[in-house]
Formats: structure tokens, C-alpha cells, sequence
């Protein structure tokens, strides 16, 4: 890796991820490597019972721009938010191991596509979108919770859960130390931070394909996720997004 800053990083979590990251990991080299911007991949491993983490550092041996992290503590928002502040892009992309948005699909969150870019996220439901072969009751349950999102903390999003977000490098090194939820609901809080602090949102209409190996369970996890929007209402009122990262 050279000493120059990264046009791009991209961001993997991975936990328990041993089947998937092989065949992530050789698409996003391939897409970069045909791209005529600089680039470095993230895999920030946490928490894994497999043998991700010794897979992702056998990739790295031969992949320069590739760097592996690694946490004991589970929860994905734990590994993103490492990943986001050990990156060096210039802009900066988080993308579920999964790949359920073609990878090929990021260019359209940067600059030129879209100008000025400071935040951006992955939107089932925006203007262009199209989910492929969800069931009906998970895009019925995943309504209802964003629904919730809009009252209590991010009016005007439609889909804030969706594992694809692009930050300005500087807006992350901003954003991302004020963090404070490890599981989950972090995209709501992040975005919540990034909005209260005067930045702007753009939601990108993306093709999505429903993976039913997705580690989220909506119903199960939903009773966690409702208490952390009451915890970012608490932080907010309390400040804890005021102070300087």
C-alpha cells in the first residue's frame, strides 16, 4: 500500500462469515481493481466462532490494500464503527459481507455521480429501488420498524437499515467516535449524529436481493432496537451528541 491517502475505503464487517467473504472479497478486488481511483478494503472481523479471521488475514497476504481488524466483542455496529475510523478514504463505504447490493453499485455514492456527497445511504424504498425475492412479511416488518425511525429520530428517511452507507471521510472522523450503539439499530444513531450536526442525508435507490441466511432478525431483536431510539432521545437531550468527537 502506498503512502497516499485511499480515494475509497471499503468497509466489511464480518463476523461468522467463513463462507461468504471468499467470494465478497474477490468482487470487490475485481471491481476496484478496474476503477482509475485509489482503494482500500477493511474487513473488521468480531466475535467469530469460524475461522473468518484466519481466512480474511490469508487474503491479505496477497491482497496489498487489504487490512484485517480484529475484536473480541461482538455487534456489528462495534465493527463498523472501528473499521470507519481506521479507514483512510476519502470517502468511506460500509457493506454488509453479504454483498446483497452489487458491489458494483458504490460508484453511484461518490463523486461524480453524485456531486458534494457528504452522507449516503442505500435505499430500498427510494426513487430507482427494487428488492428482489424478499418475502412479503420481512418488507412488512421492516416498514413498521422504520416507521417507528421516522417519529422518533429521523423524519423523511425511508429506509435507514438497509447495510450499505457512504460517509465523507472527515464527516466520519466526526461522526463515528460519538457513537455509542454496538448492535444493530447504530445506522439509526449514526445517521441521527451526522443530520443533528448539520449534514446532509442523500438516499440512493439500489437493487437489493434478499439473502435469507441475514443474520437480523426483526422480531426477535425488535424489543432491543426500540429501546435504543429511546437511548438516542436520552443521549440527545442529555448533549452526548454536542460535544466535540
Amino acid at each position: 500500500m502506498t503512502d497516499a491517502l485511499p480515494y475509497l475505503s471499503i468497509i466489511i464487517p464480518a463476523h461468522n462469515e467463513e463462507q461468504r467473504l471468499p467470494h465478497t472479497l474477490e468482487q470487490v478486488a475485481d471491481f476496484l481493481s478496474r476503477q482509475d481511483f485509489s482503494s482500500e478494503i477493511i474487513v473488521v472481523e468480531n466475535g467469530s466462532s469460524d475461522r473468518t479471521l484466519a481466512l480474511a488475514q490469508a487474503y491479505a497476504q496477497r491482497m496489498p490494500n487489504l487490512r484485517v481488524l480484529h475484536s473480541a466483542e461482538r455487534g456489528k455496529g462495534l465493527a463498523v464503527k472501528m473499521g470507519m475510523l481506521a479507514a483512510r478514504g476519502r470517502y468511506r463505504f460500509f457493506a454488509d459481507a453479504d454483498l446483497s447490493m452489487p458491489i458494483a453499485e458504490v460508484v453511484r455514492f461518490i463523486p461524480p455521480a453524485l456531486p458534494d456527497v457528504q452522507v449516503a445511504i442505500g435505499s430500498r424504498e427510494a426513487p430507482g429501488a427494487v428488492r428482489y425475492d424478499e418475502p412479503s412479511y420481512r418488507h412488512v416488518t421492516g416498514r413498521v420498524f422504520n416507521t417507528i425511525v421516522r417519529v422518533l429520530a429521523l423524519p423523511g428517511l425511508e429506509d435507514t437499515q438497509c447495510g450499505f452507507k457512504c460517509f465523507r471521510g472527515d464527516i466520519a472522523d466526526e461522526v463515528f467516535p460519538l457513537q455509542t450503539i454496538s448492535g444493530w439499530t447504530f445506522d439509526v444513531e449514526v445517521l441521527f449524529i451526522a443530520r443533528r450536526r448539520g449534514y446532509h442525508i442523500a438516499e440512493v435507490g439500489i437493487p437489493w436481493y434478499f439473502n435469507a441466511d441475514s443474520k437480523v432478525r426483526v422480531t426477535r431483536d425488535a424489543s432491543r432496537m426500540f429501546l435504543d431510539l429511546i437511548n438516542i432521545r436520552l443521549n440527545a437531550w442529555a448533549g452526548r451528541y454536542e460535544r466535540r468527537a
